[in-house]
């Protein structure tokens, strides 16, 4: 037996073939569908990038307890269980984060692993005499300048290398029995960075400025700015398309569709202009970036061609490889199995989960039952209290500051950390969920989810299953107090806060204004952030109406981040601006 599992990232299901679209030219996730069961509601879980590939590896959620960070010593390893069992396990893939701090120990775990350079902003080739960048993405958009240099051929590109490496694992071991072998390709991650055959396929008028790497921000820019980046993004899916390929060729020629198990997975989307939003993180989780495409043959069952409406998640993506190597799952493991039937798409996994959690650490913590999406902000704007639990303190590319020790103390153990007491440290969200309130959302009456509900009767019930899940996951109390939940009983109708959140809500979805519709001054929402804070007058101002922006995760990565593109970063309210605009104009 063998498996294969073939992983994108940020592929978007709603832009699919396979999903009833029409905007990528993909026929390979087309022949995909037709070889494999498609999983109609597969929801990712904890987010985004490393969190999601914590799940693979433990089948559990994360976000609860952790932001982005390593595998923990306490948790389970899917394919490290596997090795242990005999199974050979393989990584290949260009996902630079695995090789950063907060992704330090996930590829150990597998039997032997590839790794290929050049994504974003990897950190690969050294060059000294260009002029220094300011910020954050500033520095990782140099790096990925001189990148794309060594890249000039779809031959050199890391996706390909991956794909090539992983293809040649399969080919060496095709007389071999009992491996897995994951080919995990970045893209089509942003920059969305390809090739002019794949450009061609998308033929459209624009001279504006380049547009393949979108700001985590409200979008700001022109139409026609926007359909490019889409087309960029269109253009990079249709590559993967071709990579896709590559590994349904190998199967068809070697007849692996008698003994392989094949996983077509991703682990979040990326918006490209719906919601009125750029990227992923700093928004709502709306179901273009949770409700994702995957694809599963299983040669015991032979299902395919048909698809699946079963409520499933990231987390049921160990036990499924575990289950098929014939290895059980661990008790700390909460997902399931995904079995597929030679039925039609009316009957579904008889193991599927009544309501699925997803979230981002800080952030909404929200649950679906597959028709409504339950998104849960803070109670208080402080959003408080917030609480890391871990014995590696990494963030995605640094260490915990010193200061960040300051309140350490002992955590007891939690019923997955095998009787470990961890540290608890106070966590900084990326983004104040408050900002966007709490939102409810009807799926059948509203795929779009563009007209919030206000359904008391919903909202309780969907309150209670949230609160259930998160009591099965052994969620910190703390989280319960954030959310502004009883601990020990059922949430009653006081705890309701769609209503009482409705402006707040309203507030945040408008659209942001052009910056000369501000009043201005000497200080004014253009003047970087940094100067706004060092000068203590205009400081006041922030403090009086933005008071949470001194605890974002941001504030080490502004550089020349001015407060108008900051606000798109963070939804501040249009009224909220005209006031600091108003109030900086008289500095």
């Amino acid at each position: 037996m063998r498996a294969i599992m073939v992983m994108f990232d940020s592929l978007n299901r709603h832009m699919l073939p396979p999903y009833g679209s029409d905007e990528i030219i993909a026929p390979n996730f087309t022949r995909l569908a037709e070889r494999t069961v498609a999983l109609d509601n597969f929801y990712a879980g904890s987010m985004p990038c490393m969190p999601a590939r914590r799940e693979i590896h433990t089948g559990r959620y994360n976000f609860l307890h952790r932001s982005w960070g390593p595998l923990e010593p306490f948790d389970d390893s899917m394919p490290e269980m596997l090795k242990q069992a005999g199974v050979h396990t393989h990584l290949a893939s260009d996902h630079p984060h695995y090789w950063e701090d907060g992704g330090a120990t996930y590829h150990p775990r597998y039997s032997t692993w590839e790794f290929f350079r050049g994504q974003e902003g990897d950190p690969w080739k050294g060059i000294v005499d260009r002029a220094p960048a300011e910020g954050f993405k500033g520095a990782i958009m140099r790096q990925d300048a001189i990148n794309r240099g060594y890249l000039r051929r779809e031959a050199e590109h890391p996706q390909t290398k991956t794909f090539d490496a992983g293809l040649h694992f399969i080919e060496s071991n095709l007389e071999a029995d009992r491996w897995f072998v994951q080919i995990e390709c970045f893209d089509p991650h942003e920059p969305f960075f390809s090739y002019d055959e794949y450009k061609q396929l998308y033929p459209h008028k624009y001279d504006g400025p380049e547009c393949d790497w979108p700001p985590y921000a409200k979008v700001t820019e022109p139409d026609d700015q926007v359909e490019h980046a889409r087309a960029e993004y269109k253009a990079l899916v249709s590559m993967c398309d071709r990579s896709l390929g590559r590994v349904l060729d190998m199967m068809d020629q070697n007849n692996l569709w008698d003994d392989t198990l094949l996983i077509v997975n991703t682990d979040h989307g990326f918006l490209l202009g719906e919601h009125g939003w750029w990227a992923k993180s700093v928004q709502p989780w709306f179901n273009e970036l949770v409700h994702l495409p995957a694809f599963i043959w299983d040669p015991r069952t032979r299902a395919a061609g048909t698809h699946d409406r079963a409520l499933v998640q990231t987390v049921d993506i160990a036990p499924t490889l575990l289950d098929f190597f014939g290895v059980p799952s661990t008790p700390d493991m909460l997902g399931t199995p995904i079995r597929t039937t030679r039925a039609t798409e009316t009957e579904s996994n008889s193991d599927a989960r009544e309501g699925a959690l997803f979230g981002i650490h800080g952030g909404h913590v929200n649950v679906t039952d597959g028709r409504y999406v339950y998104m849960r902000a803070c109670a208080t704007p402080d959003n408080a209290p917030l609480e890391e639990y871990t014995l590696m303190p990494t963030h995605m590319r640094g260490r915990f500051a010193p200061a960040e020790f300051t309140d350490m103390e002992l955590a007891k153990p939690f019923s997955f950390t095998k009787g470990v007491r961890t540290l608890k440290l106070t966590g900084r969200a990326q983004v104040n969920p408050y900002t966007f309130g709490t939102l409810l959302f009807d799926l059948e009456s509203d795929p779009a989810q563009e007209h919030p509900l206000d359904d008391p009767d919903q909202e309780l019930r969907m309150l209670r299953l949230l609160a259930q899940l998160m009591r099965e996951n052994d969620a910190p109390a703390s989280q319960f107090e954030r959310l502004g939940l009883p601990l020990g009983s059922e949430p009653e109708p006081a705890h309701l806060l769609v209503r009482r959140q409705s402006e707040i809500a309203a507030a945040a979805a408008e659209p942001l204004p052009p910056l000369d519709e501000f009043a201005s001054g000497k200080l004014n929402l253009g003047t970087p952030v940094s100067e706004l804070l060092a000068d203590q007058r205009s400081r006041t101002v922030l403090d009086a109406h933005v008071p949470a922006l001194t605890q974002s995760e941001f504030l080490g990565m502004l550089g020349s981040t001015t407060l108008y593109a900051l606000a798109a970063t963070t939804a501040l309210s249009t009224a909220v601006l005209h006031r600091i605009a108003t109030e900086l104009a008289r500095i």
